[in-house]
């Protein structure tokens, strides 16, 4: 059986493909080696949401693990209001809407609607100032879009030399000190 990709991990395809792979080798580590001061606000800001403290309204589905067979893909949702059938991920602070939040809340959709969770409505909540993003149901073109990221997602070879990364991402990458496409192409080594 071929595994099944997190849902959290396809931002951070988008991101830097090999930038999951770090991930990886540093999961079983204490995060204060390898996170940054962005990642821990992050992961501070879900914890009423991973402990299932944010709401005590039984209509508020809160860190519900979800699953796509259709996609194999599987993760967790943040907040889904089933009166309203909303789905709702939280970021900590939203200065853009990337595709990679995008295609995140696609797939947390995809899953939802498998395990018969109807969504009418989708947005993305920005924690710091307090807004929300409405994020429209993929149509057509956008699942398309969204099929393609996973077929390139599970073809994705680490060694592939034709693997180019765009350097400003790399000096944004908390992996970037580890990573040999940033030490070769992106870091100036000081001169003594």
């Amino acid at each position: 059986m071929e595994n099944y990709i997190r849902i959290s991990n396809l931002n951070d395809f988008i991101f830097c493909p090999k930038s999951i792979y770090f991930h990886e080798l540093y999961q079983k580590y204490d995060e204060q080696i390898y996170k940054d001061t962005p990642q821990v606000a992050g992961t501070q800001a879900h914890e009423a949401i991973d402990l299932k403290k944010y709401s005590t309204s039984k209509n508020i589905l809160q860190s519900l693990s979800v699953y796509s067979e259709k996609y194999n893909i599987a993760g967790k949702i943040d907040l889904y209001d089933a009166d309203k059938q909303l789905l709702i991920e939280r970021k900590k602070k939203i200065s853009k809407i990337y595709d990679g939040y995008r295609y995140q809340v696609y797939a947390q959709y995809f899953c939802l609607q498998e395990m018969w969770y109807p969504v009418c409505e989708i947005k993305i909540h920005s924690l710091v100032d307090n807004k929300s993003y409405d994020i429209p149901i993929p149509n057509e073109q956008e699942t398309a879009e969204f099929e393609n990221l996973l077929e390139k997602y599970r073809k994705f070879n680490l060694s592939d030399p034709k693997f180019a990364q765009n350097p400003e991402k790399c000096k944004m990458c908390i992996y970037n000190q580890l990573c040999d496409y940033y030490t070769q192409t992106c870091y100036q080594s000081p001169t003594w």
